[in-house]
């Protein structure tokens, strides 16, 4: 089974910064955003490479995940044996590229990697966005054994106030996973979904559940996408597909806590992600004194 990381975008939220470093390379505490994401997306058993569709304009993706010896041996000539070994951790990740150079959707993008799929489910991680427990698509791969391989994604509920700003799934609770005695959109709830409306008036949704970025689909997600037309923004959209998926094929949700991920989209998320990450480090002592009292 194939994850598939789509990273192709410029960025452009964080200029001036990206302008040379892509922004899925910033880092959180001393490892950039894709590498989190990629150590997730290999975490499901089964789950044997990573895909990340990139663009050929940001080769620093590529060289991140390369071998470099001639630097390894020069860390360890020093004495840095433990920063070599760190450093050579994430060009033995099984990982490998594809590549989308216009900006023509998500689903554009998912589909470039149609050829390494080999005509089975694969996830969906959207590269701005990891989970540090790396249990969210663990449990998704759960769903699907339990309703016979059916397409999961998660969910998580938002204030009724804000469901205007989000894809809204429409459908009813069915269950929980193992673990969690959890009913309505509470965390650990299981959905069958029914449709899935993007950005309805708040009298019109028909639950506060969103889609948070993690999919695990049916192979008859690529075979759609290939003819999808253009929807919102002109552009070929994921979503479209997995609603003419649901004419096809059962689709569940599994409703995940919102503060279980952590969103690194903005500079304001990204920078709040690493103060997060960092207070639950050994660092986090030195952090706080280094704030001063007045700040956290």
């Amino acid at each position: 089974m194939k994850a598939v990381i789509p990273a192709a975008g410029l960025g452009t939220r964080f200029l001036p910064a990206t302008k040379v470093s892509p922004k899925e390379l910033l880092p959180v505490l001393d490892k950039p955003v894709i590498q989190y994401v990629v150590e997730e997306a290999l975490e499901p058993e089964g789950v044997d490479e990573a895909i990340i569709v990139n663009s050929h304009v940001k080769p620093q993706i590529e060289a991140y995940f390369s071998v470099d010896t001639e630097f390894e041996a020069y860390l360890c000539a020093h004495g840095k044996q433990e920063l070599a070994k760190r450093v050579h951790e994430a060009s033995s990740l099984p990982v490998s590229f594809v590549y989308q150079d216009a900006p023509l959707g998500l689903g554009h993008a998912v589909l470039q990697a149609k050829d390494k799929m080999d005509g089975e489910p694969f996830f969906v991680l959207l590269g701005d966005y990891f989970v540090p427990d790396r249990l969210m698509n663990v449990r998704m791969a759960e769903v699907s054994a339990a309703h016979g391989g059916a397409s999961v994604i998660a969910v998580a509920p938002v204030p009724e106030d804000q469901v205007s700003r989000y894809g809204i799934i429409a459908g009813e609770p069915v269950g929980s996973i193992e673990g969690f005695d959890a009913t309505g959109e509470q965390e650990g709830a299981v959905w069958k979904v029914t449709g899935m409306v993007e950005k309805p008036a708040r009298e019109e949704a028909p639950s506060h559940l969103f889609i948070v970025g993690r999919y695990l689909l049916s192979p008859r997600v690529m075979e759609l996408l290939e003819d999808q037309t253009p929807g919102a923004g002109g552009e070929i959209q994921l979503t479209d597909a997995m609603v003419r998926l649901l004419e096809e094929e059962e689709m569940y949700a599994l409703v995940v806590d919102p503060l279980e991920g952590c969103d690194t989209g903005t500079p304001a998320a990204w920078a709040a992600t690493n103060a997060r990450m960092t207070l639950a480090s050994p660092d986090a002592d030195a952090f706080r004194e280094a704030l001063g009292p007045a700040v956290i």
